[in-house]
């Protein structure tokens, strides 16, 4: 006989559930009985995340039909959730049917759900579920149903705004058809482009979407160059639209929610998705498989279908044709870098992929050479230049494989914007091809344009381009048009030499500059409208071929004129906007919480400037094409989001302490004295100081002392400031007028101001008892603002007899001190701190000595800090909180170890003499000081100290 298996509790209580709901009477014509039960969620990413959220209903079965899928309320308590749910999701899957070709269908509940299942609370009375009926949208296309949502549960919602900004409303900044302003794609029946919030899942963004009847494209940025989603509308099964600006696009499996910051915006997405419905879908693909992507690391599933290769997330979205991005193969080349790996190098991002295995990769290696040859049928002039991923693409509108070159501009360009630089004349750009003009292309030509061409004449023709103004490939003519002419005639763009007022110092630059090797600087100069007679022959002495061709096909060319502005956009007033900064973007809406409107690219960023005024919290932001003042509710909000936007923007990272007052941030090029060579800096003023903080890497910062005894004018010509201290004297240059103006207001007050009792860097918890020297807590907040990026601050030695003053004065007026903020300095700083702890009273007693070798020769490290916190518990107050004070001080030096090359163990070598004398050979005792360095949050702080010396050291 068998033995009878025991009934799951779960089933058991799962089916008395379906027994239970079973009496509850539920209309398929919308009819609902008192008690409601829950309506299942279409949206499959939302059940990948356990979010129970209420959906509209489903169009299942054909036209006509409106069946409505529910689920029993869950009974169960949480001790049987995971059980429980895991039945009922095996209740939904059996209960609901294929859908159409034109509806998302109902996916089982995924591994996630399960973990996270939806449970009502007890004693809390679940709210019924509002559901609409099916309504149909009219297009000239088959009819398509979408279900219109009025009131879905759990509905999700912009990223709140936290600040208030007002910029300047250029005239004319929404067309009939609602097209973003700055948009220079061509709007139609189907094509489109706006900003929209986006939901996937639970995963929310604000992105640039574009629409052209074929792909929708969904990109980071305008200028990004890969999207972040992108598929063909041949994918899209349905478009629902809902109310407050809200879509959604559903796949089979999955589906995006859109929301536009207006009712008409999305009334158009709407329409012209629909208008496009019931185009072909693309051919299939030659290749398929999957490989993975290093930086970012990632499994993906890749397919080359025509000339692209598309590049999804997994393979079920390959299946659902909701790609991650592709890449155009007309602009690749490919090359093998290992046994399995291979790179595919772009003009704007190199990938780098694996396969699974050997065998796969001379597959994907061969299909891969066999598409771009397909792409590329030209000369070998064009494949030598191709050779550069930059010269891949129009140096003008992005266009692919761009067959013509302007051989004085230095770019590479397409057929339709070769005709507009033609209409320029010869003066200004000489039209050259690169199948049929075979003379003209020399070896030193070709090779200028290989090693430099469309990226560095780009760097200079177009340096200021805004992303409003980028030009595309399928622009009009007059677009394209007004953008060259702008670009080369007029000089809108460029990259303007800091010495353009002075023509003689131009000149005399440029026949500095031929002589070596800088063709960009050279590029600069010319464009700046630089001649000299002697440059070319100078460069031929000097052997330099690429600059002698250059100049060649430059002589007798014109420069744009030199104070060619914009015209500016007429203005109706100001724009009041919400805005919220999320990671390198500023986000902007209408309202608190609706949907982005606008979006800035924090990297385009050029001034900031604190312009607040009594109880008036406002900070400026100044970009190449607009102003905005950004108002705050508190001081507190004002700094949080200045200290946001100054981090994106400035080079290197920054230490808290660097942000402190900071009254303004600007881009500009220095020179200094009467040097012609100038750098591209970024400065900070700060009371009293200025910093300046080099673009190029491994380039140390610098710091300008300012006083009432500073000189500094107003060159307004040039832009400029000429600032003098009694070191040297300094020009900074700036973009913009209204930067340098701002700049030599706030200066007067940085040189005029009352210096204050400086503040420590580092501060005891409330908790701690004891007080440290004044002398030792000036030398560790100087060293912790100026030194951490000074290689060997404490190995390397100062002056003696300045170190034996500077502890002198320290010790007399410690607030008072003079301390200098070059290297030299802070090293003489750092050899004061050593003899301050020298000369003082003992910090560890002579007689508690033998107690701290005990602990320090313990194997277990656990065994080892638990007596160290017995031991410094046990030390006089004073004495405890200076050891406090060094050992997180000398942590965060080696947090910076990689530039200063100060790591834990170098400092424990040279501080145990300090802090054991006679015991510093002891290997143990170095150890002991290494850890408590390393570990000095938990040997000296406890919990609820630990969290306030989180908040009081910050390092970036």
């Amino acid at each position: 006989m068998a033995v009878p298996v025991p009934r799951p509790r779960a089933r058991y209580t799962l089916d008395k559930i379906l027994r239970m709901s079973s009496t509850d009477s539920v209309s398929v014509d919308g009819a609902e009985s008192s008690t409601k039960p829950e309506v299942i969620s279409e949206d499959p990413d939302r059940a990948e995340n356990g979010v129970g959220d209420v959906s509209g209903p489903r169009d299942i079965g054909g036209e006509g039909a409106d069946v409505r899928f529910f689920r029993p309320p869950l009974l169960f308590t949480s001790a049987l959730a995971d059980e429980g749910t895991r039945f009922s999701s095996e209740w939904t899957k059996d209960s609901t049917s294929d859908s159409s070709a034109d509806e998302s269908p109902s996916t089982p509940v995924s591994k996630k759900q399960e973990e996270l299942p939806d449970v009502q609370p007890s004693g809390q009375q679940q709210t019924p579920a509002l559901v609409s009926q099916v309504a149909t949208v009219p297009c000239q296309n088959p009819p398509v149903h979408s279900s219109v949502q009025k009131n879905p549960a759990r509905t999700k919602k912009p990223r709140a705004a936290t600040i208030r900004v007002s910029r300047r409303k250029p005239a004319g900044s929404k067309t009939q058809n609602n097209q973003e302003p700055g948009s220079s794609r061509s709007e139609t029946a189907v094509s489109r482009s706006s900003w929209l919030d986006v939901w996937k899942g639970r995963k929310h963004n604000v992105l640039w979407v574009t629409f052209d009847g074929q792909l929708m494209s969904l990109w980071k940025k305008r200028t990004e160059k890969f999207t972040e989603y992108v598929f063909h509308v041949s994918s899209v099964s349905s478009v629902q639209q809902q109310d407050r600006g809200r879509f959604s696009i559903c796949f089979k499996k999955k589906r995006l929610e859109f929301m536009a910051h207006n009712e008409a915006v999305q009334e158009g997405w709407v329409l012209s998705l629909h208008a496009s419905r019931g185009r072909e879908p693309p051919a299939p693909p030659q290749h398929h498989g999957s490989l993975t992507m290093k930086d970012p690391r990632a499994k993906v599933y890749g397919a080359i279908s025509g000339h692209n290769l598309w590049i999804y997330n997994s393979k079920e979205d390959f299946n659902l044709g909701l790609g991650w991005m592709l890449v155009s193969m007309s602009v690749a080349s490919v090359k093998q870098t290992g046994r399995h790996n291979f790179s595919l190098i772009t003009p704007y991002r190199t990938f780098n992929f694996s396969t699974d295995s050997s065998r796969d990769l001379p597959v994907w290696l061969n299909v891969l050479n066999e598409v771009i040859r397909s792409a590329l049928s030209c000369s070998e002039v064009a494949l030598r230049l191709w050779a550069s991923p930059w010269n891949k693409v129009c140096a003008d509108c992005g266009s692919s494989n761009p067959e013509w070159a302007s051989i004085n501009l230095l770019v590479v360009i397409c057929e339709s914007c070769a005709g507009v630089h033609r209409s320029m004349g010869s003066n200004r750009s000489k039209v050259r091809s690169l199948k049929m003009d075979s003379k003209v292309w020399t070896e030193p030509l070709i090779e200028l344009f290989v090693v430099y061409g469309n990226k560095a004449a780009n760097n200079v023709w177009g340096h200021n381009v805004p992303a409003r103004d980028q030009l595309l490939p399928d622009c009009s003519l007059d677009a394209r048009t007004q953008f060259i002419h702008d670009k080369y005639c007029r000089g809108l763009y460029r990259k303007t030499h800091p010495l353009i007022s002075n023509q003689t110092l131009l000149n005399k630059r440029l026949c500095e500059v031929v002589r070596g090797a800088d063709i960009e600087e050279t590029l600069s100069l010319l464009c700046s409208g630089a001649k000299d007679l002697s440059a070319l022959s100078l460069a031929e002495g000097s052997g330099q071929a690429l600059q002698t061709e250059l100049l060649r096909h430059n002589e007798y060319t014109e420069a744009p004129p030199v104070h060619q502005q914009k015209p500016p956009q007429e203005q109706v007033g100001l724009e009041e906007l919400h805005g919220k900064l999320y990671d390198e973007r500023f986000l902007f809406s209408q309202e608190n919480d609706s949907a982005a409107c606008d979006v800035l690219d924090l990297r385009e960023v050029v001034s900031v400037f604190n312009v607040s005024t009594g109880q008036h919290f406002e900070f400026q932001i100044l970009t190449l094409t607009d102003s905005l003042t950004c108002s705050a509710d508190s001081l507190e909000s004002l700094l949080q989001h200045m200290k946001h936007i100054i981090k994106v923007v400035m080079p290197g990272p920054l230490v808290n302490e660097e942000l402190l007052e900071v009254m303004a941030v600007s881009q500009l090029s220095l020179r200094e004295g009467n040097g012609l060579q100038h750098a591209e800096v970024w400065a900070s003023l700060r009371p009293g100081e200025m910093f300046i903080y080099p673009t190029l890497p491994h380039t140390p910062r610098s710091t300008i002392a300012l006083n009432p005894h500073t000189h500094y004018s107003l060159i307004t010509a040039d832009k400029t400031i000429q600032l003098t201290t009694a070191e040297k004297t300094l020009y900074l240059q700036f973009e913009l007028e209204q930067s340098c103006r701002s700049w030599f207001d706030l200066l007067n007050k940085a040189v005029y101001f009352e210096r204050s009792i400086q503040r420590p860097v580092y501060q005891l918890p409330n908790e701690m008892r004891g007080t440290i020297p004044a002398e030792l807590e000036r030398c560790i907040s100087h060293i912790t603002l100026y030194g951490l990026k000074v290689e060997g601050v404490y190995r390397r030695c100062g002056t003696a007899t300045k170190i034996s003053q500077l502890v002198e004065q320290l010790r007399s007026a410690p607030d008072a001190a003079v301390l200098g903020t070059t290297e030299l300095d802070v090293l003489d700083v750092a050899g004061a701190l050593k003899l301050i702890l020298r000369k003082r009273q003992e910090l560890i007693p002579t007689s508690e000595k033998h107690e701290w070798v005990k602990a320090a020769a313990y194997t277990l490290e656990t065994e080892r800090l638990f007596q160290y916190r017995r031991l410094i518990k046990d030390l006089p107050p004073d004495d405890r909180a200076t050891l406090s004070a060094l050992c997180g001080h000398l942590y965060v030096v080696q947090l910076h170890s990689q530039v200063n090359r100060m790591t834990a163990h170098n400092l424990a070598l040279i501080f145990v003499p300090t802090l054991f004398q006679e015991l510093a050979m002891n290997t143990d005792m170095v150890r002991l000081t290494k850890e408590l360095i390393i570990h000095h949050t938990l040997v000296f702080l406890s919990k609820e100290e630990s969290r306030m010396e989180e908040d009081i050291i910050t390092v970036f």
